[in-house]
């Protein structure tokens, strides 16, 4: 007899029964959810696959919104902050009136950088330090040398009461001064930073490649966006000129406080200028540090408003009249150490026809300007620690006036650079200037 088992392939089982049949089953039998659903629809493996198709298209569109967001806040910034910045283009032409009369660069790479401080009243902030009688004069002017290397950097700070010669300079009104013998500031009160660089040129030999001119408000704005600059005084300090009462030791100075102490004269220490000068570098010093730490760079809620007070108070040469100008000078410097970061004064004694002013030592300071228009290091010694500085030495018995060491021969010990003659010579060391570092800065 002949039955199903006969069938090619057939039986009873499961594997014997045809398609037809199996399918028709599987839609009789259904009756559950989920019962006769076609591969790729439903919740199989297919469903999976377009549902994380679907989540990958909704992710990558919000990242390409997050980064257009970011694109537009970060040029929107990087625009705030290069228009903050303002260009002093009338300084630009002047100086470019007497290029032939400047000195030319002796090295490649260096940089000089001249820094001025204003003593501005214009304006609500800076009325409060004197009446506003449409000039101003530099407050503090430093000459700030990078050398080709950047391994280094040294700020010289030169007085403002120097007795200098400044040469015929535009003013505000078009005129011109006359060339004259005069006290250094009066050359930013006459023909402002063009003046200033001049003057700077023909006292040093040194080219001047940038400038920077801050006022009173611009410095306070800076410090308190870095959280202000710890300083340490021995002596409590009372001040009504600079508008300052502080305690004696170790403190945070903010904005106002800031800006009393650096430029307080009369109620700390002999009351001269050099030593003001001494307690700027120092502040400077402890300023560099804070910048340099973590707690600034590393940490955009107080970069950005350091960022923004630094741009908002300055006004620079065309060189550096952008975000990216000074960038690329900050790049250059940031990542030298403190101890090679050297403040000093450039050599100086009292004017001979007036005691309340200054002179330059003139050998030891062409010693100094010759070491920094050849772009050789200095070195810098601190003050000795059994005598406090007074700012109105003449110098010891060589004659070497405030801020250097004397440098000695085989001869003598003299500091003319002869040898007797028949004697082995004896290499002059390079001189030693008086001063201070940021790796140091502290309070003496």
């Amino acid at each position: 007899m002949t039955d199903s088992a006969g069938i090619p392939g057939g039986g009873t089982g499961a594997s014997g029964d045809d398609p037809r049949t199996r399918r028709d089953r599987g839609q009789d039998q259904g009756s559950g959810e989920g019962a006769g659903r076609q591969p790729g629809r439903g919740h199989g493996p297919g469903h999976g696959r377009g549902r994380r198709r679907r989540l990958l298209r909704w992710a990558g569109l919000g990242v390409a919104l997050l980064v257009l967001a970011g694109t537009a806040t970060g040029w929107w910034l990087y625009n705030k902050l290069d228009g903050n910045i303002t260009e002093d283009t009338s300084a630009a032409a002047e100086l470019e009136r007497y290029e032939r009369e400047r000195p030319a660069h002796l090295t490649t790479g260096s940089q000089n950088i001249l820094l001025i401080g204003s003593d501005s009243r214009s304006g609500k902030a800076n009325a409060r330090y004197g009446q506003d009688r449409g000039t101003q004069r530099s407050d503090t002017t430093i000459l700030l040398h990078l050398p080709a290397d950047r391994k280094s950097a040294t700020a010289v700070s030169i007085p403002r009461d120097l007795m200098t010669d400044i040469p015929a300079c535009l003013q505000a009104d078009g005129t011109r001064t006359s060339e004259r013998f005069a006290q250094f500031n009066w050359a930013f009160q006459w023909g402002g930073a063009a003046c200033t660089v001049r003057t700077v040129e023909n006292l040093t030999g040194i080219r001047i490649d940038h400038h920077m001119v801050i006022d009173f408000g611009g410095f306070k704005q800076m410090v308190d966006a870095i959280g202000g600059v710890e300083v340490c005084l021995k002596r409590p300090m009372d001040d009504a000129e600079a508008h300052l009462k502080l305690p004696a030791g170790r403190q945070t100075l903010r904005g106002e406080e800031a800006l009393g102490y650096v430029r307080a004269r009369y109620s700390l220490g002999n009351g001269s200028d050099t030593e003001r000068m001494e307690r700027q570098q120092q502040f400077l010093g402890s300023l560099v540090k804070k910048v340099q730490s973590n707690g600034v760079l590393l940490n955009p809620a107080r970069l950005y408003p350091l960022l923004d007070a630094a741009t908002s108070s300055v006004t620079t040469d065309p060189g550096l009249a952008s975000l990216r100008g000074l960038y690329e000078l900050v790049r250059g410097v940031r990542d030298i150490p403190t101890d090679q970061v050297k403040f000093l004064t450039v050599p100086r004694r009292p004017y001979a026809a007036d005691p309340n002013r200054d002179e330059l030592v003139r050998a030891d300071a062409d010693r100094l300007f010759q070491q920094l228009r050849t772009d050789e290091p200095v070195t810098i010694t601190p003050p000795k620690p059994e005598t406090e500085t007074t700012g109105d030495e003449v110098g010891d018995e060589t004659g070497t006036g405030d801020g250097i060491e004397p440098t000695q021969t085989a001869e003598s010990g003299s500091s003319t650079g002869r040898v007797r003659e028949g004697t082995e010579a004896t290499p002059t060391p390079a001189p030693t200037f008086t001063g201070t570092t940021a790796g140091t800065a502290d309070c003496r």
